[in-house]
């Protein structure tokens, strides 16, 4: 049984390194769940079908000596080090990454820690160059991501705020970028898109509509400012009156055009 224990937690483990592929450590994990033996609970929740649970974790097997122990930052028959950072909440072991733990969020964040402050009605560690910059959505990050629609808040993957509040896997943003640069829960814009709009400008000026469009208006709601406006139909976008945004939507009634040139 010990010898399948250790084939058990070998798995995770990465071939002429410490640790697995996530963390950089020296010992296992004892899962308190099913007392099989793994590099992290990434590993873990991989192979098993069920989660393990980091808080209730109390031993360890030391990779060098393979002494069980009590959940602690050095080897207690060998003096292995399990790792540079330990939690003793979390019970994260890894190298130096500048890591805190954040009580608010209730786990363990890569910092530095004076980079970052916690916002309390986001719920969530923000970098301090948003500290009363940015839209506050109540506990935003206990939503899943709506591009993967995994976890956010427990994720490693850093998450990256839209200026509408909302957030995204800083990953999934970047995948997003490529075919759209709205946000997918409210259309807002996910980035400062006024050069473009400037740019749009340009081709609107440059692209006059046949003479049976050229007084054809258009009711539009701004996905940006919300805003309501009637304006003239272009196929190439319809601009906002109040924000000068071209990320509108026509409303229901279609064009029409002015009574007077009928």
């Amino acid at each position: 049984m010990a010898a399948l224990a250790r084939e058990d937690g070998a798995r995770g483990q990465v071939q002429g390194r410490r640790g697995c592929e996530h963390y950089d450590r020296g010992c296992l994990l004892k899962a308190p769940c099913c007392d099989k033996l793994y590099s992290c609970r990434l590993c873990h929740d991989n192979n098993e079908d069920h989660l393990l649970d980091r808080f209730k974790v109390k031993e360890v097997q030391c990779i060098n000596c393979e002494k069980i122990q009590r959940a602690q930052q050095t080897c207690e028959e060998c003096s292995t080090l399990f790792g540079e950072y330990y939690c003793s909440t979390c019970h994260l072991f890894d190298k130096d990454k500048k890591q805190y733990h954040c009580e608010d969020c209730g786990i363990c964040r890569i910092g530095p820690k004076e980079d970052f402050f916690h916002c309390l009605k986001c719920n969530l560690c923000l970098t301090v160059n948003l500290q009363g910059k940015h839209k506050c959505i109540e506990n935003v990050s206990r939503q899943d991501c709506p591009i993967c629609l995994e976890d956010i808040h427990t994720s490693r993957i850093v998450a990256h705020v839209l200026p509408c509040g909302h957030l995204l896997h800083r990953t999934c943003y970047e995948e997003m970028l490529k075919k759209d640069y709205r946000c997918p829960l409210c259309m807002h814009s996910a980035l400062d898109m006024t050069s473009y709009w400037r740019q749009l400008d340009d081709e609107v000026a440059q692209t006059p509509m046949p003479s049976e469009y050229q007084n054809m208006t258009v009711d539009i709601l701004c996905n940006d400012c919300n805003g309501k406006s009637t304006v003239q139909f272009h196929i190439l976008g319809m601009k906002c009156n109040i924000c000068e945004s071209y990320n509108t939507a026509a409303q229901s009634g279609g064009c029409r055009i002015s009574v007077d040139q009928q």
